[in-house]
C-alpha cells in the first residue's frame, strides 16, 4: 500500500455550527470546500483532530458535557471576511469566545492539540472556500463579495457545542453539549 490508498483514520472534531450563515455560504462551501461535501455543514472550529472516535467513551462525553455547561453562550456577528494563504472564511466578532473555548479545551486535552499543533496563533473562522489551481482566491473573493453584499452581517447565538465524527466515511454529529446561561452584557 501506498501513501495514496492507506486509508485515512476516522477522526473528530469538536466545532460551533452557525446554521444562521448556512443560506448564504451553502453554494461557496459545497464548490469550494471539501469539507461541505464531506458532511461538515457551516461552522466555527473548536478542536480539530480531537480524540479518534474510539475514544469517544461515556466518561469523555460527561468531562465535555460539565466543562461546556461551565461557560457562557454568547451571541456573534459575521461581518467580514478575510483570508489566510488559500483560504477565505467569515471572521466572527467577537473572536474571543471562540478563542476561549480552544484554549480551554487544549488545556483540558493537550494530547489534541488545535490543527494538530500546526498554527501557533489560534484565528477563529468560518470556512468558505479553499483556493485550488483552478480558481485563485481573489477570484473567489470578489464573487462572494459580490453575493455577500446584501446580507452582511449576519448574527448568531451560539449555545451549543457539536461533536462531529467521520467513523462512516462522512462527517456526522455523534453529541451536542449546552453552554451554560449567556453572561448578561454592560
Amino acid at each position: 500500500m501506498n501513501a495514496t490508498t492507506m486509508p485515512v483514520p476516522a477522526q473528530s472534531a469538536l466545532v460551533i455550527l452557525i446554521p444562521e450563515v448556512e443560506s448564504l455560504v451553502k453554494a461557496f462551501r459545497d464548490h469550494y470546500d471539501p469539507s461541505a461535501a464531506a458532511g461538515v455543514p457551516a461552522h466555527v472550529t473548536l478542536l480539530y483532530p480531537f480524540k479518534p472516535p474510539y475514544e469517544l467513551t461515556a466518561e469523555v462525553l460527561a468531562t465535555l458535557r460539565d466543562l461546556f455547561s461551565q461557560q457562557p453562550g454568547f451571541t456573534v456577528t459575521f461581518q467580514d471576511f478575510q483570508e489566510f494563504p488559500d483560504v477565505l472564511y467569515l471572521a466572527p466578532s467577537p473572536a474571543e469566545p471562540f478563542r476561549q473555548l480552544t484554549e480551554l479545551l487544549a488545556n483540558r486535552y493537550p494530547e489534541t492539540p488545535p490543527y494538530g499543533g500546526a498554527f501557533t496563533e489560534i484565528i477563529p473562522h468560518l470556512t468558505l472556500a479553499q483556493a485550488g489551481a483552478a480558481q485563485p482566491l481573489d477570484e473567489i473573493a470578489a464573487k462572494f463579495r459580490e453575493v455577500a453584499s446584501t446580507s452582511l452581517p449576519i448574527q448568531a447565538q451560539v449555545d451549543m457545542v457539536s461533536l462531529l465524527d467521520n467513523t462512516s466515511g462522512q462527517w456526522r454529529l455523534r453529541a451536542q453539549f449546552a453552554l451554560g446561561r449567556a453572561q448578561p452584557s454592560g
